[in-house]
C-alpha cells in the first residue's frame, strides 16, 4: 500500500510538472502601452424605463432551496435561496433548478467550443490568447484539464463539494461543470466600474459602488440570469452573501454580502507595463471574489486575501465596505501585483482619468482613454448628487457600458438594483443599460430563513 501510495505521488508529481512544461510554452506576451480605442455614442440616449421595485415573488421550493422571481415580463431574474453545507446547497441548486442549470451548462459548452473553433479558424472570438495557443496545441478537452489541474491547489474544497453536489442533481458530469467554471480565467471581457462616497452621492455618505459587466450578448448568458443567494449552515462555511449571474453558476463576478461589501471587476486587455507578469498557476479569480463575498468581513481582510493570493490573470477589482473604517478600493491586480487605489492616487495618471474627490472608476479598461473621459465626466456632472437612479439613467447608459448585467450596489442602505441582456427572442433594446432595472432590499433577502 505504501508503495502504491508513493507511486501515485510520484505520478501526480510527473503529471503536474509536464503541465507546467505545457503551459509554460503558452505564455502571454504583451506589448504595454497600447490603447482600446473604443468609445461610446455621442449620442447615447438616457435610460428612462419604470424601475420594479415590488417584493420577491415565491415560486416554489424544496428542503435546502426555495426560488423566488423578482422585476416583470421579459426582465424577470430568478432568486435562489440555498441552505446548508456547500454539497447541500449545490444538490438543493441542482433539484430546484435543474432543467435550467442543465440547458445553462450544455449551451455554456457549445459556446466554448464554438469560441475555440472562431479563435483557430482566425474569426472573432472572446477567448485569451494564451488560451487559443493552447486548444491549437492540445484540444479544447485537455486544454480545459490542464487549466483546472493549474489552479486546483488554490481552490477551496467547498467549491469541488459544491459542484459534486450540483452534479448529482442534474445529472451531469462534474468534470464538465469544472471545465465551465474555468471560463473566468479564459475569455476577454471589458466592463465598468466606480465607487463614490463622502459628499460625492447623495443623501452624503452613501456608499455607490457600480459593477457593468460589457461580455458577449450573442452566448447563452442572458437567458438564464439568476441572484443566487446562500445562507451557509455554520460559520466555517462563511456568512449569507448573494451572486449576481446565472442559474449553475457558482463563482462570483458580481455579487454583495451580508456584511454591506460587494465587488466589481474588469478583463484589462490593455495594460501598462505596472501590471508586470501574468500566470495561469494561481487562483481563479471568480473564486477569489466569492471568497471575499463569503468569508471577509472588511475591506481591510479583502485586500488583505488579494495580496496574499497566488493571482494570475490582468485584471481591475473593486471592493467596497460601507462599515465604519471600510470604503471602497479600486484594485491593480496581476501576477505580479496587487495595488490598492483611493481618490487621491487612482490610476492610471492621464488626462482622460482625472481624479474626482471621493470615487474612484475606471471605463472598460486600464488604458481606454474614450470611455474613461466620458464615465468621468458623467461622475462629475452628477458629483454630489450620485445616486442609483442617476446611475442607470445617466452614467451608464450614457457611457454605454454594461452590456450583459449590472449591478448598482447601495452598500449603506443594502439596496441592489440590477438589470440584465434581453433574452433571446425578445423585443426592444438588447443591452442591459437599455433596460429596466429592480431595485431589491438586500436586508430583506438575507433575512429569508429556510
Amino acid at each position: 500500500l505504501v508503495q502504491g501510495c508513493f507511486i501515485i505521488s510520484i505520478l501526480q508529481k510527473l503529471k503536474m510538472a509536464v503541465w507546467t512544461v505545457i503551459l509554460a510554452a503558452v505564455c502571454v506576451s504583451v506589448t504595454y502601452g497600447a490603447e482600446c480605442h473604443g468609445k461610446p455614442d455621442p449620442n447615447a440616449s438616457p435610460n428612462t424605463n419604470v424601475i420594479y421595485s415590488d417584493a420577491p415573488t415565491l415560486v416554489r421550493s424544496n428542503e435546502n432551496a426555495k426560488l423566488y422571481t423578482v422585476g416583470g415580463g421579459n426582465d424577470t431574474i430568478s432568486v435562489v435561496h440555498l441552505y446548508g453545507t456547500p454539497y447541500q446547497m449545490g444538490f438543493a441548486h441542482g433539484t430546484l433548478m435543474k432543467k435550467d442549470a442543465t440547458d445553462f451548462i450544455g449551451a455554456v459548452w457549445l459556446y466554448l467550443k464554438s469560441q475555440a473553433e472562431s479563435a483557430i479558424n482566425g474569426t472573432v472570438h472572446n477567448l485569451q490568447p494564451w488560451f487559443v495557443d493552447l486548444v491549437s496545441e492540445v484540444g479544447l478537452d485537455v486544454a480545459l484539464r490542464l487549466t483546472e489541474d493549474a489552479t486546483r491547489p488554490y481552490t477551496g474544497d467547498y467549491f469541488y463539494e459544491e459542484l459534486q453536489g450540483l452534479a448529482d442533481a442534474t445529472g451531469l458530469e462534474v468534470q464538465r461543470l469544472i471545465d465551465i467554471h474555468m471560463i473566468g480565467e479564459l475569455t476577454q471581457g471589458d466592463c465598468s466600474m466606480y465607487g463614490a462616497w463622502g459628499e460625492a452621492t447623495h443623501p452624503a455618505n452613501t456608499l455607490l459602488q457600480l459593477r457593468a459587466l460589457d461580455w458577449d450578448i450573442d452566448g447563452p448568458f442572458q437567458n438564464y440570469p439568476q441572484i443566487t443567494v446562500y445562507h451557509p449552515s455554520n460559520a466555517s462555511n462563511g456568512h449569507a452573501f448573494a451572486n449576481i449571474g446565472w442559474t449553475g453558476w457558482i463563482g462570483s463576478i458580481t455579487g454583495i454580502s451580508s456584511k454591506q461589501m460587494a465587488i466589481s471587476e474588469i478583463g484589462v486587455a490593455f495594460p501598462d507595463e505596472t501590471f508586470g507578469n501574468m500566470s495561469r498557476f494561481g487562483v481563479p479569480f471568480t473564486f477569489l471574489l466569492r471568497d471575499i463575498l463569503q468569508f471577509d468581513e472588511s475591506l481591510e481582510a479583502a485586500k488583505a486575501r488579494i495580496t496574499d493570493a497566488h493571482r494570475t490573470c490582468d485584471l481591475i477589482l473593486g471592493v467596497g465596505d460601507a462599515k465604519p473604517n471600510g470604503g471602497f478600493n479600486g484594485i491593480e491586480y496581476s501576477h505580479s501585483t496587487a495595488k490598492f487605489f483611493n481618490d487621491k492616487n487612482n490610476e492610471p495618471t492621464a488626462d482622460w482619468h482625472p481624479l474626482i474627490d471621493e470615487v474612484v472608476y475606471y471605463g472598460m479598461d486600464w488604458l481606454c482613454p474614450g470611455f474613461n473621459s466620458v464615465l468621468g465626466a458623467q461622475l462629475t456632472k452628477y458629483h454630489g448628487n450620485i445616486t442609483a437612479a442617476n446611475t442607470i439613467r445617466d452614467i451608464t447608459a450614457i457611457t454605454q457600458t454594461g452590456d450583459l448585467h449590472i449591478a448598482i450596489y447601495d452598500l449603506t442602505n443594502m439596496i441592489l438594483h440590477t438589470a440584465n441582456a434581453a433574452r433571446d427572442g425578445v423585443d426592444g433594446p438588447k443591452l442591459a443599460y437599455q433596460r429596466p432595472f429592480v431595485a431589491i432590499d438586500m436586508n430583506a433577502v438575507f433575512a429569508v430563513t429556510q
